[in-house]
Protein backbone atom coordinates (compact mmCIF):
# COMPACT_ATOMS: atom_id res chain seq x y z
CA UNK A 1 0.00 0.00 0.00
CA UNK A 2 3.01 2.24 0.65
CA UNK A 3 4.07 1.80 -2.85
CA UNK A 4 0.86 2.72 -4.05
CA UNK A 5 0.62 5.91 -2.38
CA UNK A 6 4.56 7.02 -4.03
CA UNK A 7 3.40 5.80 -7.13
CA UNK A 8 0.15 7.67 -6.97
CA UNK A 9 2.20 11.13 -5.53
CA UNK A 10 4.63 11.11 -8.03
CA UNK A 11 2.18 10.97 -10.76
CA UNK A 12 0.23 13.58 -8.97
CA UNK A 13 3.64 15.81 -9.02
CA UNK A 14 4.54 14.67 -12.45
CA UNK A 15 1.35 16.34 -13.85
CA UNK A 16 1.09 19.40 -12.07
CA UNK A 17 4.83 20.06 -13.28
CA UNK A 18 3.74 19.13 -16.99
CA UNK A 19 0.28 21.30 -16.49
CA UNK A 20 1.96 23.99 -14.64
CA UNK A 21 5.38 24.59 -17.66
CA UNK A 22 3.37 23.78 -20.53
CA UNK A 23 1.43 26.48 -21.40
CA UNK A 24 0.05 26.78 -24.75
CA UNK A 25 2.26 28.83 -27.31
CA UNK A 26 1.31 32.24 -28.97
CA UNK A 27 0.73 32.26 -32.20
CA UNK A 28 3.20 34.05 -34.09
CA UNK A 29 1.43 37.20 -36.39
CA UNK A 30 1.84 37.25 -39.95
CA UNK A 31 4.88 39.45 -40.66
CA UNK A 32 3.25 41.94 -43.25
CA UNK A 33 0.79 42.48 -40.31
CA UNK A 34 2.96 43.53 -37.95
CA UNK A 35 4.89 47.11 -36.99
CA UNK A 36 8.09 46.06 -38.86
CA UNK A 37 6.38 44.55 -41.75
CA UNK A 38 7.36 41.17 -43.90
CA UNK A 39 11.44 41.98 -44.17
CA UNK A 40 11.48 42.35 -40.14
CA UNK A 41 13.19 46.00 -40.00
CA UNK A 42 13.18 49.49 -41.68
CA UNK A 43 15.84 49.59 -44.45
CA UNK A 44 18.29 52.07 -42.81
CA UNK A 45 16.74 52.56 -39.59
CA UNK A 46 16.47 51.21 -35.82
CA UNK A 47 13.29 50.13 -33.96
CA UNK A 48 13.76 53.71 -31.80
CA UNK A 49 12.98 55.67 -34.81
CA UNK A 50 9.27 55.36 -33.89
CA UNK A 51 6.80 56.93 -36.81
CA UNK A 52 8.80 55.30 -39.28
CA UNK A 53 6.68 53.58 -41.53
CA UNK A 54 7.38 49.85 -42.69
CA UNK A 55 8.49 50.17 -46.31
CA UNK A 56 10.17 53.81 -45.70
CA UNK A 57 13.13 54.11 -47.77
CA UNK A 58 15.76 55.73 -45.72
CA UNK A 59 18.70 54.52 -47.54
CA UNK A 60 21.31 57.27 -48.56
CA UNK A 61 18.63 60.06 -46.78
CA UNK A 62 20.27 62.65 -44.02
CA UNK A 63 18.12 62.87 -40.69
CA UNK A 64 16.92 66.44 -41.83
CA UNK A 65 16.01 65.08 -45.47
CA UNK A 66 12.57 63.99 -43.53
CA UNK A 67 12.54 66.49 -41.01
CA UNK A 68 12.62 69.41 -43.08
CA UNK A 69 10.17 70.18 -45.97
CA UNK A 70 7.74 72.78 -46.80
CA UNK A 71 4.50 72.04 -45.11
CA UNK A 72 2.73 75.27 -45.87
CA UNK A 73 2.84 74.69 -50.21
CA UNK A 74 0.54 72.23 -49.68
CA UNK A 75 -1.15 72.76 -46.55
CA UNK A 76 -5.23 73.27 -48.22
CA UNK A 77 -4.54 69.59 -49.92
CA UNK A 78 -4.34 67.69 -46.39
CA UNK A 79 -6.62 64.74 -47.01
CA UNK A 80 -8.82 63.43 -44.04
CA UNK A 81 -10.08 60.32 -43.13
CA UNK A 82 -13.25 58.69 -41.24
CA UNK A 83 -12.44 57.08 -38.28
CA UNK A 84 -10.55 53.90 -38.14
CA UNK A 85 -10.34 53.97 -42.47
CA UNK A 86 -7.67 54.36 -44.88
CA UNK A 87 -10.23 54.98 -47.88
CA UNK A 88 -9.70 58.07 -49.06
CA UNK A 89 -13.44 59.88 -49.57
CA UNK A 90 -14.28 61.36 -52.29
CA UNK A 91 -15.00 64.70 -51.52
CA UNK A 92 -10.88 64.48 -50.69
CA UNK A 93 -9.79 63.90 -54.01
CA UNK A 94 -10.20 67.25 -55.59
CA UNK A 95 -6.90 67.89 -53.03
CA UNK A 96 -5.30 64.64 -54.53
CA UNK A 97 -5.92 66.33 -57.82
CA UNK A 98 -4.57 69.40 -56.72
CA UNK A 99 -1.11 67.71 -55.39
CA UNK A 100 -0.92 66.05 -58.75
CA UNK A 101 -1.22 69.34 -60.84
CA UNK A 102 1.33 70.95 -58.02
CA UNK A 103 4.32 67.91 -58.69
CA UNK A 104 3.31 68.30 -62.48
CA UNK A 105 4.10 71.74 -62.35
CA UNK A 106 7.57 71.38 -59.99
CA UNK A 107 8.93 68.52 -61.83
CA UNK A 108 11.74 68.37 -59.49
CA UNK A 109 9.89 68.54 -56.41
CA UNK A 110 8.61 65.15 -54.59
CA UNK A 111 6.29 64.69 -51.46
CA UNK A 112 6.53 63.04 -48.06
CA UNK A 113 3.02 61.66 -47.64
CA UNK A 114 3.00 61.86 -43.61
CA UNK A 115 -0.04 59.22 -41.66
CA UNK A 116 -1.76 60.92 -38.88
CA UNK A 117 -3.96 58.99 -36.73
CA UNK A 118 -6.51 60.49 -33.49
CA UNK A 119 -5.86 59.39 -29.77
CA UNK A 120 -7.64 55.93 -30.00
CA UNK A 121 -6.24 53.10 -30.20
CA UNK A 122 -2.85 51.58 -29.83
CA UNK A 123 0.20 53.12 -30.30
CA UNK A 124 0.78 50.56 -32.92
CA UNK A 125 -2.23 49.99 -34.17
CA UNK A 126 -2.03 54.35 -34.96
CA UNK A 127 0.68 53.74 -36.79
CA UNK A 128 -0.37 50.77 -38.92
CA UNK A 129 -3.16 53.05 -39.37
CA UNK A 130 -0.90 56.22 -40.25
CA UNK A 131 0.58 54.25 -43.13
CA UNK A 132 -2.33 52.76 -44.53
CA UNK A 133 -3.68 55.40 -45.22
CA UNK A 134 -0.23 57.29 -46.20
CA UNK A 135 0.16 54.64 -48.78
CA UNK A 136 -3.80 54.83 -49.70
CA UNK A 137 -3.19 58.54 -50.71
CA UNK A 138 0.51 57.44 -52.83
CA UNK A 139 -1.37 54.74 -54.51
CA UNK A 140 -3.88 57.28 -55.39
CA UNK A 141 -1.62 59.35 -56.76
CA UNK A 142 0.61 56.92 -58.82
CA UNK A 143 -2.60 55.45 -60.34
CA UNK A 144 -3.57 59.16 -61.39
CA UNK A 145 -0.03 59.03 -63.57
CA UNK A 146 2.41 60.14 -60.97
CA UNK A 147 5.88 58.31 -60.54
CA UNK A 148 6.11 56.37 -57.56
CA UNK A 149 9.87 57.64 -56.64
CA UNK A 150 8.39 61.22 -56.11
CA UNK A 151 6.75 59.96 -52.48
CA UNK A 152 8.36 59.03 -48.95
CA UNK A 153 5.89 57.54 -46.96
CA UNK A 154 5.81 58.32 -42.98
CA UNK A 155 3.46 56.89 -40.19
CA UNK A 156 3.39 59.45 -37.36
CA UNK A 157 0.29 57.24 -36.14
CA UNK A 158 -1.14 59.42 -33.34
CA UNK A 159 1.99 61.37 -31.66
CA UNK A 160 0.65 64.52 -32.48
CA UNK A 161 -2.85 63.90 -31.65
CA UNK A 162 -4.74 65.62 -28.83
CA UNK A 163 -5.46 62.96 -26.49
CA UNK A 164 -9.19 63.20 -25.15
CA UNK A 165 -10.17 65.17 -27.84
CA UNK A 166 -13.71 65.87 -28.74
CA UNK A 167 -14.79 64.42 -32.11
CA UNK A 168 -14.63 67.71 -34.09
CA UNK A 169 -10.43 67.69 -32.89
CA UNK A 170 -10.24 63.96 -33.21
CA UNK A 171 -11.51 64.53 -37.07
CA UNK A 172 -8.75 66.85 -37.33
CA UNK A 173 -6.18 64.19 -36.30
CA UNK A 174 -7.10 61.46 -38.88
CA UNK A 175 -5.25 62.48 -41.69
CA UNK A 176 -2.24 62.54 -44.57
CA UNK A 177 -0.17 65.94 -44.50
CA UNK A 178 1.43 66.67 -48.05
CA UNK A 179 4.82 67.76 -47.51
CA UNK A 180 7.40 69.20 -50.09
CA UNK A 181 10.78 67.75 -49.57
CA UNK A 182 13.82 69.79 -50.12
CA UNK A 183 15.64 68.50 -53.30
Amino acid sequence: MNLTIKKLSFVVIAAAVVLAGCSKKPKRPDPSSTVLGPDGGLSGASIGDAGIAPGTDLAGRGANDLAGGDREALKAQTVYFDFDKSAIKPSERSKLEAAKAYLEANPTARLLLEGHCDWKGTAEYNLGLGDRRANAVKDFLTTSGVAADKFEVLSKGSLDAVEKADEATAAKDRRVELVVLKP
